[in-house]
């Protein structure tokens, strides 16, 4: 989501933004340690100010190809959140990892938090399995919807504890948690591990740049502010991430990268071919505008756990990887609510809090976002100068927003931009 405040307000739940998505849709360029155990993982030179996570951006894509898939003697069929995996693995975007986790690294990350190495890693990142052909020694030729991505040689079989994983990583072993039922229901008995060659990149919905390309957008020796979201962005979350360049933290030649992730959501979730429309009008619509110029676009293959604190975590250590410094940080990050009884499953600020409290250990600084509203007259304040100087603010609530949508029913300005509308009028039914 996209509302909280840049200081830690004692406030209650109702007290946040008061406009659309911002409400009900979660906020979005172009050794010896995890990623030193396994074989050689190629490291890339840098071009922005963040260090990578683990000190190099790993690189597993094979100089030959078409020999590494040969040397496979098992073809596995990737669901979309595995190709998300391999795919940030084999760029880089979960350095400094080299592969599926094994079993070591699995139960010190779900215990710790952190690589055996000590080095602070939000959620396990795993493979698994239900063919008893896999043995330790395979070679598992890892396929997306006709494309080869990589070869993963096993060294690790083992069974994982789901319950434990869940409760430690999503705060429940509750069903009615999304990422709970993904891990129990769509994950198979046994997790495997081992290093990857990576062969090749599936074509998205989004066209995805690699971490080693994003860097080279960025400016040397500034800050990068990383936004994330999985939904349109309309008026306030402009506002949010645009003005978080202002935060007392972060520096005066700082830059944004807003960065959707584009792997699976939420069921309800707008499609990701549609999404990637409203980035790309609203990108061109501001590109030449002051705030347009501090503000790079790129998009990510990730799939989102909705696991809240932790989840957090992964987020800020992935871009750190993309060359962010920052990352903004908003009310209920990474949340979800109860599939029956719609109680959220983590405090509107506990994400912010740990993210907070990590930031130094993990090399990115968190941006709390900024409370805003909007006044009658369409410009957005805080919603701490509004209570102080008595403005009545213009509220629409996300239901409303879509109701109208489909009615043809014309949206207001200030709540989101005309191209992002058009867009979502033609495409989303």
């Amino acid at each position: 989501c996209v509302s909280a405040s840049w200081a830690h307000p004692q406030a209650s739940r109702g007290s946040h933004i008061m406009l659309s998505l911002a409400l009900t849709l979660p906020a979005f360029l172009p050794g010896q340690g995890m990623g030193m155990r396994r074989g050689v993982a190629s490291g890339v030179t840098m071009a922005a100010k963040q260090t990578p996570h683990g000190g190099t951006l790993v690189d597993l894509f094979s100089s030959d190809a078409a020999a590494a898939a040969a040397s496979a003697d098992i073809k596995v069929e990737l669901t979309d959140r595995q190709s998300c995996d391999v795919e940030l693995l084999c760029n880089g975007g979960f350095s400094p990892l080299t592969g599926f986790m094994n079993e070591a690294e699995y139960n010190s990350v779900v215990e710790d938090m952190k690589l055996p190495s000590g080095l602070i890693f939000g959620l396990p990142v795993v493979m698994d399995t239900g063919d008893a052909n896999v043995k330790v020694g395979s070679k598992l030729l890892l396929t997306y919807q006709g494309t080869d991505m990589a070869v993963m040689t096993v060294e690790s079989l083992f069974t994982p504890d789901k319950p434990k994983e869940c409760l430690n990583c999503y705060g429940t072993a509750s069903i009615e948690h999304p990422g709970v039922r993904m891990v129990a229901m769509e994950r198979g008995s046994t997790y495997v591990g081992g290093p990857l060659q990576g062969l090749g990149v599936p074509t998205r919905d989004f066209p995805c740049a690699t971490p080693k390309e994003v860097r080279e957008t960025l400016p040397d020796g500034a800050d990068v502010v990383a936004f994330q979201c999985r939904n349109p962005v309309h008026r306030a979350h402009y506002e949010l991430f645009t003005r978080a360049l202002d935060a007392p933290n972060v520096g005066e030649d700082a830059v944004v990268l807003v960065h959707p992730t584009c792997g699976p959501t939420q069921e309800e979730d707008i499609p990701g071919s549609v999404r990637h429309k409203t980035y790309v009008v609203l990108q061109d619509e501001t590109k030449d505008t002051p705030s347009g110029k501090r503000t790079r676009w790129a998009f990510l293959p990730y799939s989102m756990h909705m696991a809240g604190p932790r989840e957090a975590i992964h987020h800020m250590m992935i871009r750190k990887n993309f060359g962010c410094t920052h990352f903004i940080i908003g009310r209920d990050m990474a949340g979800s609510k109860s599939s029956v009884t719609g109680d959220d499953f983590y405090g509107a600020f506990e994400a912010q809090d740990l993210a907070k409290a990590r930031a130094d250990e993990l090399g990115v600084q968190a941006v709390p976002s900024l409370n805003l509203v909007c006044d009658p007259d369409g410009n957005y304040i805080t919603a701490d100068e509004a209570k102080e100087k008595g403005i009545e603010v213009m509220k629409l609530s996300g239901t409303k927003f879509r109701k109208m949508l489909r009615a043809g029913e014309e949206i207001p300005e200030w709540f989101a931009f005309k191209s992002v509308v058009d867009v979502l009028r033609a495409e989303w039914k």
